[in-house]
């Protein structure tokens, strides 16, 4: 996909992977422009192209105490606010039909989690707003299998497409990437690879999912080498108190050093193409 199809998004130009980044969801607005403010400083100190995200909701909790947003507008207005302000798209993922075109009024792009991407109905749903759509692959699925995905989505009048991979479940309570699917999905779409939760360890018996986050700097480096277009990266300030999906953040600390070693890394593997 043309990248310059994303409104707002900075630095198509560069020969730098695009990176979607933020906390897993919205937990009100101090926080959401303290780590955007952060991550934007970093993205145009390397020329990265940067777009922001958060859920505006968490629909695929695994307990009902689980946290799940601070409320669909509120949340979204955040994210409006946020783009708005700082001058930079943002994402945030659906769950429901009746979620596209209200989420369409305040983000660039819709995301489809992993769990819902062979809905058909949402999927349409999601092209019909006109907005960038993001495929998650699902961890069930074949990296084959999500040509009918995007496919979908163009069916439906919208070329706008993007694939991430987030990992393939490896029994009951881990994941794993396989690379072999990135040129695979390369074919449908520009692949972006979802790097903090594929280090997600899901179905705890705690009923809280687990993770590597020492791991991640491993997978992003791989993604890098293997020509993936993208990285997605959830990060926080203290992932310790994030209200979910802290155990595989990045804490934000690190972010610069880690994109400043991946954009080396591109350059590296650029000369030899």
């Amino acid at each position: 996909m043309n990248l310059n199809l994303i409104p707002k998004l900075k630095h198509t130009q560069t020969s730098n992977f695009f990176l979607l980044a933020g906390p897993c969801a919205i937990e009100g607005e101090e926080m959401a422009f303290r780590i955007a403010e952060r991550i934007l400083k970093i993205t145009d100190k390397l020329e990265i192209p940067f777009i922001f995200k958060g859920s505006f909701k968490k629909a695929n909790r695994s307990r009902i105490d689980s946290f799940t947003g601070i409320g669909d507008e509120k949340a979204l207005k955040i994210l409006d606010k946020v783009g708005q302000h700082l001058d930079i798209p943002t994402v945030t993922d659906i769950h429901q039909e009746t979620d596209a075109a209200l989420a369409a009024n305040y983000v660039d792009v819709l995301q489809i989690p992993a769990f819902l991407v062979r809905q058909t109905d949402l999927l349409v749903a999601a092209a019909k707003t006109d907005k960038v759509i993001n495929l998650k692959k699902g961890q069930f699925m074949s990296p084959e299998s999500m040509q009918h995905a995007v496919q979908k989505v163009k069916d439906s009048g919208n070329d706008k497409v993007l694939i991430t991979d987030r990992g393939t479940m490896f029994g009951y309570q881990d994941l794993v990437v396989d690379f072999r699917g990135l040129p695979t999905m390369k074919r449908y779409a520009s692949t972006v690879l979802d790097v903090t939760h594929s280090l997600q360890q899901p179905n705890q018996s705690s009923g809280v999912t687990g993770g590597r986050p020492e791991m991640i700097e491993t997978i992003a480096r791989a993604g890098i080498v293997n020509h993936v277009d993208g990285l997605f990266i959830e990060t926080h300030f203290k992932p310790s108190e994030a209200k979910s999906d802290g155990a595989n953040m990045l804490d934000l600390e690190l972010l610069e050093g880690l994109l400043t070693r991946l954009v080396q890394i591109r350059k590296t593997i650029n000369s030899f193409s």
